[in-house]
């Protein structure tokens, strides 16, 4: 029979999303680009596509939603989806590898400097050997014991929270008496999946506010001095995909309360905890690298 289905894949009908998004994507670029060399009207043009480019986001993935509840994500097609999603999590490795890259050719091969009153001062001729340290001679760095280890513990801690949920799912740990604090979030005492969403979620928004104030609070600038730019580059980065994955599992927290995932069909949470565990992973090589070994030697502030 012509146009009879007699294979596990899913074709696609015709969309206009990726047009669609893609053309929202190249605006917000054009808007970036004009608001960054001071052209009138650049910043609206980039929240404009800002605003397209979510809404993209949110229609697009609401169709896939669709077609997983219409049975059209066979084992063949959510194998292929997990294909998809470790390629993805691989690139991003590749991406902080960079900026890993980056710090340890400044680490390693520093640039005779010294910071004097705040300002920097490049060392004279013939007193590289001596002015060539790392950090930069007179530079205070953040104690990485103190909110970096907090911080470190608390991403510990919700790499464990989001496990639980994960198996709480794939067991069907769902439901049970609401009562207490629990019960006024619809959450039963049973329900590991939401409890243990709902406490990734929190540990995570908690994570990206300690790193907001540490912000705040540097003793070195952005701009001027290749430690600064390192830093916040390579940490800023990362705290961007803390709330990228904040915000991935606070939408899995919300599919589950709507009952979207089944312990046999959830790749959406699935993904959702791979990237968190990447996540974590990266900020203990950043604590390491970074905080403890980056300082290393140098004044604490505050200290």
């Amino acid at each position: 029979m012509a146009g009879a289905k007699n294979h596990d894949y899913h074709i696609l009908p015709p969309s206009i999303m990726p047009f669609y998004t893609s053309m929202a994507a190249l605006v917000m670029a054009a808007g970036g680009i004009m608001y960054m060399h001071d052209y009138a009207g650049g910043g609206w043009i980039f929240l404009i596509g800002f605003a397209a480019v979510l809404f993209g986001m949110y229609s697009w993935w609401a169709q896939v939603i669709r077609e997983a509840h219409a049975g059209d994500h066979t084992p063949v097609v959510q194998l292929h989806f997990r294909y998809g999603m470790i390629l993805f999590i691989a690139s991003e490795v590749m991406f902080f590898v960079g900026w890993f890259w980056a710090f340890f050719d400044f680490s390693l091969f520093p640039t005779a400097m010294s910071i004097v009153d705040g300002q920097v001062e490049r060392a004279a001729e013939g007193a590289a050997a001596v002015a060539a340290t790392w950090p930069p001679k007179g530079l205070e760095v953040i104690n990485a014991f103190e909110l970096p280890l907090l911080n470190t513990l608390i991403l510990l801690a919700s790499g464990t929270t989001v496990t639980w949920a994960h198996h709480a799912l794939i067991h069907n740990q769902r439901g049970g008496e609401k009562r207490g604090l629990w019960g006024a979030l619809g959450v039963g005492d049973r329900d590991g999946v939401l409890k243990g969403l709902w406490l990734t979620v929190l540990l995570g928004a908690l994570f990206t506010s300690i790193q907001a104030y540490e912000y705040m609070h540097a003793p070195f600038p952005f701009k001027g001095i290749n430690y600064g730019a390192a830093f916040f580059m390579a940490t800023g980065f990362h705290g961007f995909h803390v709330l990228v994955g904040t915000i991935f599992l606070l939408v899995c927290l919300i599919r589950a309360y709507k009952g979207d995932f089944t312990p046999k069909q959830h790749f959406g949470f699935e993904a959702a905890a791979w990237y968190w565990h990447f996540v974590d992973v990266v900020w203990l090589f950043l604590f390491v690298t970074v905080y403890v070994w980056g300082g290393w030697g140098a004044p604490v502030h505050g200290g």
